[in-house]
């Protein structure tokens, strides 16, 4: 068994990152095995599966890098269905350039503003040097706190036209919901009916990237 590997990157920090992860991470964990690889320094993946309770723990494993994010990866593999590589907020380090030479791809959260937008361009030339080594990544946009009932500006469309990489289809709108299960150490699915729409669009980005 070769685990099917997935980075969750933005030198942008704010991004939604470690939500991202989690949860998708956690929809995952409903298809077969998975583990979360936390690659921040800040530990903020870790930080979220150690809030869960005894008798509702988090339903992913997660463990912090220790030495070679590649060698971590690679030893990983074959025990799990999926690997989930929660990325650095920085491209300084070398880490988001390792995770995305294993991995088939890297989803890139922005926040839904031309100026956020803009302040992620430098991943996408990373990308195409990561790509170099690595031909089958696939690199996705992922918008952010999308507001309810308001479709994205022009700008924002323009500012997605110009971009290299492609957005998904499906986003994750602005829901009090993803908050709550960050401080609760849990995933929007283990929310019960207050989480349902959130894992529904949760669900349906992990659809479009499978």
């Amino acid at each position: 068994m070769t685990a099917r590997i997935f980075s969750i990157a933005n030198q942008k920090g704010g991004t939604g990152k470690t939500t991202l992860s989690m949860n998708f991470a956690a929809g995952l964990a409903r298809r077969g095995r998975v583990l979360v690889v936390d690659a921040d320094p800040q530990g903020s993946a870790g930080q979220w599966s150690s809030l869960s309770s005894d008798d509702k723990p988090f339903p992913v494993s997660v463990i912090a890098v220790g030495g070679s994010l590649g060698r971590e990866v690679e030893r990983f593999a074959k025990d799990y269905d999926f690997i989930v590589i929660d990325c650095p907020p920085t491209l300084e380090t070398g880490i988001m350039q390792a995770a995305m030479q294993v991995s088939e791809a890297i989803l890139i959260p922005v926040l839904p503003s031309p100026v956020d937008l803009w302040a992620s361009i430098r991943i996408a030339d990373a990308i195409e040097h990561a790509r170099i080594r690595n031909r089958k990544l696939k690199p996705y946009l992922v918008i952010n706190q999308l507001e309810p009932r308001s479709a994205l500006s022009n700008a924002m469309k323009e500012a997605l036209d110009e971009f290299d990489i492609p957005a998904l289809q499906s986003g994750v709108r602005r829901r009090a919901i993803y908050r709550n299960a960050a401080v609760e150490g849990l995933s929007v699915y283990c929310m019960g009916k207050r989480g349902e729409d959130a894992a529904t669009e949760i669900d349906q980005i992990i659809e479009e990237v499978l």
